[in-house]
């Protein structure tokens, strides 16, 4: 089953300094029947001005993957741990009660782009505080998983983020461990497509919800950028 999830019905917010899309509540967007789905709390696309930083903050027991689609961002936590990431690259913080974290802008002149998820995450799991992966590996990657298979990030979570860059035509199929998983397209437009043969479209900033589905058939109708968020658990 394919429920869509259409970007001009998510939350959305514009303080000047940041534009946003919220996917689930958050901030002063709030839908009873949209807290998440899963372990999956946050699917934030969220644009921040030059030069402007997020206000530092503490996180709940979460897993913070932040997909940088354009510009350069910079994370620091009071711990002293630093990283920095560019374009086309993907940092998981692994984030630890009473640690405070932040986000800054590195450019004066270019904004910065980025998706951002938050996951639950298991109180049995440790993890590293601060992975940072490349998402231009190959055309179809596993970019995050629970054991770090494959060179990807390994999360506290039994959930598989697959990250899909497919030109006009191309198609991919993906395995899901079922029975729940979030299709997000990030740029362009594709086709999903179920055994079943349920076929859904989605455009830029779609999103769609799957349910008791083994796998997915995607078909780029133009050049396209997705996850697949495959959520068992």
């Amino acid at each position: 089953m394919i429920i869509g999830r259409a970007a001009h019905e998510c939350g959305k917010a514009d303080y000047g300094w940041l534009q946003a899309r919220y996917t689930f509540s958050f901030g002063h967007y709030f839908d009873p029947k949209l807290l998440g789905y899963a372990s999956l709390r946050v699917l934030n696309q969220e644009v921040l001005a030059p030069g402007a930083s997020f206000q530092p903050r503490v996180y709940p027991n979460v897993d913070v993957l932040n997909i940088i689609l354009q510009g350069g961002a910079e994370y620091r936590d009071s711990e002293g741990k630093h990283t920095v990431a560019q374009t086309g690259e993907a940092v998981l913080l692994a984030t630890q009660s009473g640690i405070i974290y932040s986000e800054h802008n590195l450019s004066k002149t270019t904004p910065l782009t980025r998706m951002q998820l938050w996951l639950d995450a298991s109180p049995e799991r440790e993890n590293s505080p601060v992975q940072r992966i490349s998402t231009r590996r190959a055309p179809y990657a596993l970019l995050a998983s629970p054991t770090g298979n494959r060179g990807s990030l390994k999360l506290r979570q039994q959930v598989w983020i697959h990250h899909l860059m497919l030109e006009k035509g191309e198609q991919q199929r993906v395995r899901l461990h079922g029975p729940r998983a979030y299709l997000q397209s990030i740029h362009g437009s594709l086709q999903v497509q179920t055994p079943a043969s349920e076929t859904r479209r989605l455009v830029c900033g779609d999103g769609a919800f799957i349910a008791e589905e083994n796998q997915l058939e995607l078909i780029a109708t133009t050049p396209t950028q997705a996850l697949v968020i495959d959520l068992p658990v």
